[in-house]
């Protein structure tokens, strides 16, 4: 999703502020979604104190409200955050006192260094633990981004960029890295040249808990495709698809994209490919450029 700017944000609080002054029964969805505003990863301006106080004003003043269920959950997980980020800087003072501490003292160095050691690993873990929740928000972000602005009815990719961007009537919903067909340059001609098509076509089915964990097939060839390998004298080939990762491999995430390694589809990450599989259903356009 595109980074919200200091700008951006100072006119979305301008224009909220407008809203509640003329709108007031509409105040709770402005809280909720300043909320939401706060706590997106892509915030520069992020402020998890700020978020919070937003979803308590309205689970405390609009207790009936629609938006109170979703607020809930996202104090919730602002709240787990925010006690494992005190914990961090907690632990983290705490070594700099140890480390301050063993300075001259060589008969306990390595008993403090253990304990230094243990202290970073337990920060490391509750980084990891915060990632997990920071995950765990983008994905409620997403789904609710989705309720408010619907699915996806485009899918461009930019062969050469490694992009791809799900569109919704014209607005970018979400933006990924993709690796592409290992002959990635030009239009696939026929089948086994390893490369990516180009032209448009549709997502027509998907299959779930495959070998690349999740996969959206799309139409190639369309009728140019079939021409242009008749003309040739090859099959035009098939089974063009946006996937995930193979299972044995899932755990590399974005290294996959170093290098072009499919036979001409289009991969993502299995946690991308899940969000993608949830916001372009079957008949979403896909468009793919040089």
């Amino acid at each position: 999703m595109i980074p919200i700017s200091k700008r951006s944000l100072s006119a979305a609080l301008s224009k909220y502020g407008q809203i509640i002054e003329k709108y007031p029964s509409a105040a709770d969805r402005v809280l909720f979604e300043m909320g939401i505003i706060y706590a997106y990863a892509g915030n520069e301006q992020k402020d998890y104190r700020k978020s919070l106080e937003f979803f308590q004003k309205l689970i405390k003043e609009y207790p009936d409200s629609g938006y109170r269920q979703n607020s809930e959950v996202m104090l919730s997980q602002l709240n787990n955050v925010l006690i494992k980020d005190k914990t961090i800087k907690m632990q983290q003072a705490r070594i700099e006192a140890l480390e301050a501490h063993i300075k001259g003292k060589s008969s306990d160095i390595i008993t403090k260094q253990t304990e230094i050691e243990s202290l970073r690993q337990d920060i490391r873990n509750k980084r990891n633990e915060i990632a997990a929740l920071e995950n765990k928000i983008e994905s409620l972000e997403l789904k609710i981004f989705s309720i408010q602005h619907g699915q996806a009815d485009k899918i461009l990719i930019e062969k050469k960029e490694r992009r791809m961007t799900l569109l919704s009537k014209g607005k970018a919903l979400k933006t990924y890295r993709i690796a592409l067909g290992g002959n990635p340059v030009g239009p696939k001609e026929r089948q086994g040249d390893n490369k990516t098509p180009e032209g448009t076509y549709k997502i027509d089915s998907r299959t779930r808990g495959g070998i690349y964990h999740i996969s959206l097939h799309i139409t190639y060839p369309n009728e140019r495709d079939k021409k242009r390998a008749r003309e040739l004298g090859f099959s035009p080939g098939g089974d063009i698809m946006i996937h995930g990762l193979k299972n044995s491999f899932s755990n590399i995430g974005e290294l996959h994209t170093r290098r072009d390694w499919t036979q001409g589809c289009i991969a993502v990450t299995n946690q991308e490919i899940e969000e993608i599989d949830k916001l372009a259903p079957n008949g979403t356009v896909v468009e793919i450029r040089p």
